[in-house]
């Protein structure tokens, strides 16, 4: 507890990490390649990025992009924001905030790319409107992805990915859909950089397969 104590104070010292009661918090949405990156790059947000060494990672090796980790405990994004930091990516940011209220931080089109991986899949039925996947957010994330823009998911949980694949299926403007319920033995790998998160490497050596899709919104 001390820990999470130590490192919730840090977070108000951390110039890219967003979250309530610091400068600019209120005032991000449609202003993030103006305010945050200084340029027009595409922007590329991990929802549920913990941690955030996906999210750090993703930056190293394609610096052409933007990229916003999103998690609402503040006490793990403080280590892919020092992590940033101290490795001098200008290209990350962090925002602290719940999936749910996505809107009030980014503005309709704004991003580019838009990854989930390894949300918790939530099994029981009455849960099943919280899942990141569940229609309610793919609306939203269709709002906020623009034209040509990628939503691609990772999960090890095989209900949670066949729940997905069937809604993403039935959407009727979904343009471009790929899948695989083995990522690493898909040509899709290529699609994340061949980069794994902290869970993956987990899930992986404990025997199972990542699942994985990407798709993009017709218009």
């Amino acid at each position: 507890m001390r820990k999470k104590l130590k490192r919730f104070r840090a977070n108000a010292d951390l110039s890219n990490l967003f979250e309530q009661g610091k400068p600019g918090y209120e005032t991000l949405r449609g202003r993030w390649a103006e305010d945050v990156f200084g340029n027009a790059h595409p922007l590329v947000v991990e929802l549920g990025c913990g941690s955030g060494e996906f999210t750090a990672a993703l930056a190293e090796r394609t610096p052409p992009q933007n990229h916003v980790g999103v998690d609402r405990r503040g006490a793990r994004m403080f280590i892919g924001s020092r992590y940033a930091l101290e490795h001098q990516l200008a290209n990350v940011a962090f925002l602290r905030t719940d999936v749910a209220d996505l809107e009030r931080f980014f503005a309709p089109d704004e991003i580019d790319t838009l990854w989930l991986t390894f949300p918790d899949p939530r099994p029981k039925t009455k849960q099943a409107k919280h899942r990141l996947t569940a229609p309610p957010f793919l609306k939203m994330y269709e709002r906020l992805v623009g034209p040509g823009g990628w939503v691609r998911f990772k999960t090890d949980d095989a209900g949670l990915f066949d729940y997905t694949l069937a809604l993403v299926r039935q959407h009727t403007s979904t343009a471009e859909l790929s899948f695989t319920d083995d990522l690493h033995r898909s040509p899709l790998a290529g699609e994340q950089c061949m980069l794994e998160t902290r869970y993956e490497k987990r899930f992986r050596a404990e025997g199972l397969s990542i699942k994985y899709l990407q798709f993009q919104f017709g218009r």
